[in-house]
């Protein structure tokens, strides 16, 4: 091959070489472009989810905001600490536990000889009625419940059985202490109760029921609120009404 040949074939493939770089550059600006038009679409679909829903702290179905409620009482002094770290109200019982079930199956819901503890989780349920507290008492599901004497008040330690919710003090943790996994909800904790609940009636107590849960309003049938773990169930029959109450889970243990 003559040295014109040769040059004529260098100068074509760098030729080549430079419309390859080219249109490799022309591919990076368009993709450049197109992903900052998806980014933008991005955001601006943010934005809007956003402005809809008023941001991530949306009211989820099925509640509404606590401010649908007007003006609120404080909420009382908690009472002394329990044996479960958490305040005892300095109250009268809602209701005792006389009418509760003594060990035949509740909804689906069985007493077993022992605790069951595939499913363990905990939920405090706080109750007023015409804006003054009612204590939730000890051995509720724990027929023939047996008191332990502790530094800070009676426990139920042991019983004739144990249905899967129950009460071991008079502090408001309903366990949930289940052999399958499911959502268990207020209703059924209260037939175990013996007690009524619905829209107008808790236990004894009648008169317009408001139920907030987690800071919010529950607007469905106080039996279907369901027993998640750490739930802060507030249940209010009358008024006036009073802001939510809360306690300290991580102080529990539980």
């Amino acid at each position: 091959m003559s040295k014109q040949n040769s040059r004529d074939s260098r100068r074509q493939r760098l030729e080549q070489a430079r419309k390859a770089e080219q249109q490799r550059k022309r591919r990076i600006r368009v993709a450049a472009i197109g992903g900052g038009a998806v980014i933008v679409a991005a955001a601006i679909a943010v934005g809007v989810t956003l402005a809809v829903s008023g941001g991530s702290s949306a009211t989820p179905a099925g509640y509404a905001p606590l401010s649908t409620l007007g003006a609120l009482q404080p909420a009382p002094a908690g009472g002394p600490l329990g044996p479960e770290a958490v305040p005892v109200p300095s109250a009268p019982a809602l209701a005792s536990t006389a009418t509760a079930a003594t060990g035949s199956p509740v909804d689906g819901i069985s007493c077993n000889a022992g605790e069951q503890t595939l499913f363990h989780i905990h939920a405090h349920l706080t109750i007023f009625v015409n804006g003054a507290a009612r204590q939730v008492p000890a051995s509720i599901g724990i027929p023939g419940g047996v008191a332990q004497q502790t530094q800070a008040g009676p426990f139920i330690g042991s019983g004739t059985c144990f249905y899967w919710l129950h009460t071991h003090a008079a502090d408001g943790i309903v366990h949930i202490e289940s052999p399958v996994q499911r959502t268990y909800t207020l209703g059924q904790f209260f037939d175990e109760w013996g007690q009524q609940l619905g829209p107008d009636v808790v236990g004894p107590a009648h008169g317009h029921v408001t139920v907030l849960v987690n800071g919010k309003v529950f607007t469905g049938n106080p039996r279907d609120v369901p027993l998640t773990k750490h739930a802060e169930i507030q249940l209010e029959v009358g008024t006036p009404l009073v802001a939510p109450e809360s306690i300290s889970w991580a102080n529990t243990g539980l």
